[in-house]
């Protein structure tokens, strides 16, 4: 008799809430870490294409270091949809007025970029400060390495 092979469900795992934060963490090792707990690359029951992701907490977003010139070297550019619509933002300029939207752009792109990943990232909570709403939940500290 064979044996049937296990195919975890979503709702087989609960799922846990994670709080970081992002004061003097280096922006591309944070959001590749923080992606791997919002994929549930973590958990031994780790199956592609299911979402066991837990839920993530980043404080302090505004306070990430980069390396190298990437300040005035990286360019973030979103489009109107009309013509001469292509507006660029240095991540300078991004931390100083929007400093959430540059961890979320950067956890966002190391997503699966379908259903999935479009699912996962609504699981990523982002505060500037270090105060946030999710206290109920009781996040636990993410050990960022």
């Amino acid at each position: 008799m064979q044996q049937k092979s296990y195919y975890p469900k979503p709702g087989d795992v609960e799922a846990q809430w994670y709080i970081v934060d992002a004061a003097g963490q280096n922006l591309g090792r944070l959001a590749s870490q923080i992606a791997n707990v919002l994929l549930g690359k973590h958990r031994p029951e780790y199956t592609p294409g299911v979402d066991f992701g837990d839920s993530v907490i980043v404080t302090n977003c505004g306070q990430i270091t980069v390396t190298g010139a990437k300040l005035t070297d990286k360019i973030y550019y979103r489009y109107s949809g009309y013509q001469s619509g292509l507006k660029e933002t240095s991540l300078r300029r991004m931390l100083e007025t929007h400093p959430d939207r540059v961890i979320y752009e950067a956890v966002r792109g190391m997503l699966p970029h379908n259903r999935l990943g479009r699912q996962l990232v609504k699981k990523l909570k982002i505060y500037s400060g270090t105060e946030h709403p999710h206290i109920a939940q009781k996040p636990q500290p993410l050990a960022v390495k």
